[in-house]
């Protein structure tokens, strides 16, 4: 009967949180044990009960800041400065700045609207098809939740219960050996369709986009070095992110208004508010889960399949490329980590860190996969062309990226490098 209900809905296009509460009470129902019900609202609450979770609006926060303050702009104009005189030069500093923000903002969706409405008219203007623009837009997108800070990393550290500090920490190999291979693509795609170069500036003119560009640096900066360096949580370090931010905005560029804010935080809770009532609909589905015994069951089949560690993580990835077609990044997070982490720690012995960077990564993938895949329907959207043309320009960027999930899932010791 649950997962009738749970198909039915989902089918029917119901938000996921609401899908994952009318499960659990399907499921309550169906076993009889009503005495479960007075549980269900303590076990939503227990599971927003964790001091990390305050990194999530946090981050948000500082996105909405950094659109208010112009950052975004001059990080375009840095990059510009430094690669743009490169054969497919627009497509590079698109890539470019894609890292920078992603190192800032930590949201794919919001960083695929913001600079495929920035990046796609000026590389169209350049002479670049549109639909390679806003592949290679969207793609640079998908390491906004790798590159730390990263709202889904901090979702699975509190799904898994291991430190968030960690999870933050082992996205920044995954994040730089993908962006290497995207520009390895680019500029294979380059030299193919000779794309065209930008101009090449002089180091004066380098050196004032670097100087201009320079306190926006700053805020990674805090954040990632708060992190690493054991300053602070991850929470105190998106604080300090914030603040910097919003001072920037108000003093260095006087694009923030003190006016401002009303409307920056409204949006900032409603963001929150979405992320953290699925975290919330996952902590009582995840206790039915248990309840249910459904990971043992799991278990058994995939003992049955999976004999070694390796071959679990490839099945994994496969179960996961499907469920990433259909569900999105912290929705399918949230239902697939109460089943697959303890058969990853319990029965194959691999390091939970690792796991959920390579899950984490697959599932972000979902958001550039049809035919859910809300990443590429807003790029599409915002870029004015079919989702399915964007999808067809952004294969190769999609090959490099099993590629590289294969690889993470393989060599553990790239995520767990720093740790």
């Amino acid at each position: 009967m649950t997962a009738v209900v749970f198909l039915v809905l989902l089918v029917l296009g119901a938000p996921i949180g609401i899908i994952l509460c009318i499960a659990a009470l399907a499921f309550i129902s169906s076993s009889g044990n009503d005495i479960l019900l007075s549980s269900f609202g303590l076990q939503m609450f227990e599971a927003l009960n964790n001091f990390g979770l305050l990194a999530i609006p946090l981050f948000i926060l500082i996105g909405e800041l950094m659109n208010g303050a112009g950052i975004t702009q001059r990080l375009i104009r840095l990059a510009a400065a430094f690669v743009g005189s490169l054969k497919g030069g627009l497509a590079y500093v698109n890539l470019v700045a894609n890292m920078m923000v992603a190192s800032i903002l930590g949201s794919a969706t919001a960083q695929i609207a913001m600079m495929t409405q920035v990046m796609v008219p000026e590389m169209e203007k350049d002479g670049y098809p549109r639909d390679f623009s806003t592949a290679v837009t969207a793609f640079g997108g998908l390491l906004g939740p790798i590159i730390p800070p990263s709202i889904v990393f901090v979702v699975y550290a509190v799904l898994a219960q291991v430190a968030v500090r960690d999870m933050l920490v082992a996205g920044i190999l995954p994040g730089l050996m993908l962006s290497g291979l995207f520009m390895g693509t680019i500029a294979l795609l380059g030299y193919r369709y000779n794309y065209p170069r930008g101009p090449s500036l002089s180091w004066r003119e380098r050196f004032a986009a670097l100087w201009g560009a320079l306190p926006m640096l700053l805020i990674p900066a805090i954040i990632i070095g708060t992190i690493l360096g054991g300053f602070g949580s991850p929470t105190e370090a998106a604080a300090l992110g914030a603040l910097c931010a919003a001072l920037l905005g108000l003093f260095f560029t006087k694009t923030l208004k003190f006016s401002d804010f009303g409307p920056i935080l409204l949006r900032t809770g409603i963001s929150s508010s979405l992320v953290l009532f699925l975290v919330a609909a996952a902590g009582v589905f995840s206790w039915v889960l248990i309840f249910g015994e459904v990971p043992q069951t799991v278990a058994v089949w995939i003992q049955s399949v999976a004999t070694t560690p390796v071959t679990f993580m490839l099945l994994v990835l496969v179960i996961l490329l499907m469920v990433g077609t259909v569900i999105d990044g912290i929705p399918g997070l949230i239902m697939v980590v109460p089943i697959l982490l303890p058969i990853a720690t319990d029965v194959y012995g691999i390091n939970p860190i690792h796991f959920g960077v390579v899950v984490s990564i697959n599932l972000i993938l979902g958001l550039l996969s049809p035919p859910v895949g809300i990443g590429l329907y807003v790029a599409a959207g915002v870029a004015k062309i079919s989702p399915i043309a964007v999808f067809r320009a952004s294969l190769p960027f999609f090959a490099v990226t099993l590629v590289a999930l294969v690889i993470l899932a393989l060599f553990p010791q790239i995520s767990l490098a720093f740790l």
